[in-house]
C-alpha cells in the first residue's frame, strides 16, 4: 500500500512512516500542502493521511486542490481541531473519515484498511475461472492462487483498484516501481510475463494510452 503524509510535527511524521514501513507499505511525508502539491504522486497512491493546521495551505485546502483534479482517493484528516464547523468542511471538500489526535497507529491502520477494502467488493470477476481477492490481494485462476512477483502483484492490484478504468502508462510505471526510472519496454515485459500465467487474458492494452481490466459478465 502506498501512503501520502501530510504532517508538519516531523516526529509525528516520523513514528507513523516507521510503523506503516515496518509492515511493509510505502509512506511519503511532506511538511506542508504546497509541497505535497508540487512532488506528490497523488495520481499513484492507495490513501491520503492529511493534518489540517499546516502552514503556507492546510490540509482541507490541500485536499480540496487534489478533489479538483480529479482524484478520489481516500482521504483521512489527522487532527485535534474538533469543532463541528471545520468537521463538516472537511467532509464538505471529500475526506473520507477523521482520527483525532493523539492516535493509536492501530485505530489508523484499521481505518486505512476499511476504507482502502471498501473501494471494491471482495472477490472480483475477471474471467470464466478467474477472480481477485480483494481482501488478501491474491488473484485466483482454477482455484488455484497465481504465484507473481511483488511488481506483477502490485501492478494487478493497481490495475483492479481502477477497474473498467484505463490507467496510463506512465501512471502505471509510477506506482509499480515508485521513483525507479524504467521504461514502457519494462512494463510491456512485466504485463507479457503476467500474462503468461493465465489461462485467461483479462487484461486489456489501450494503444497509445495504456491498460484496462473489466469486471467479466457471463
Amino acid at each position: 500500500m502506498k501512503i501520502i503524509l501530510l504532517e508538519d510535527d516531523k516526529l509525528i511524521a516520523e513514528e507513523i512512516k516507521l510503523y506503516f514501513e515496518i509492515k511493509n507499505h510505502s509512506v511519503e511525508c511532506y511538511l506542508n500542502g504546497e509541497e505535497l502539491l508540487e512532488n506528490a504522486n497523488i495520481y499513484s497512491t492507495d490513501i491520503f493521511l492529511l493534518d489540517i493546521n499546516m502552514p503556507i495551505k492546510n490540509g482541507i485546502e490541500t485536499l480540496e486542490e487534489i478533489r479538483a483534479m480529479g482524484v478520489q482517493t481516500p482521504a483521512i484528516f489527522l487532527t485535534s481541531v474538533s469543532d463541528i464547523e471545520t468537521v463538516k468542511l472537511g467532509f464538505e471538500v471529500g475526506c473520507s473519515d477523521y482520527v483525532r489526535k493523539p492516535f493509536h497507529f492501530e485505530e489508523l491502520e484499521i481505518r486505512i484498511n476499511k476504507l482502502v477494502l471498501e473501494l471494491a467488493s471482495r472477490r472480483i470477476k475477471l474471467g470464466p475461472k478467474q477472480f481477485y481477492d480483494t481482501s488478501s490481494m491474491e488473484l485466483y485462476d482454477n482455484d488455484k492462487i497465481i504465484d507473481f512477483s511483488e511488481n506483477e502483484k502490485n501492478l494487478i492490484y493497481y490495475l483492479i483498484k481502477n477497474l473498467n478504468h484505463i490507467v496510463n502508462s506512465n501512471t502505471l510505471m509510477d506506482y509499480v516501481w515508485d521513483q525507479k526510472i524504467v521504461n514502457s519496454n519494462t512494463l510491456r515485459t512485466q504485463i507479457k510475463k503476467i500474462r503468461s500465467k493465465l489461462s485467461y487474458d483479462f487484461i486489456q492494452n489501450i494503444r497509445g494510452t495504456g491498460y484496462k481490466i473489466e469486471t467479466y459478465n457471463d
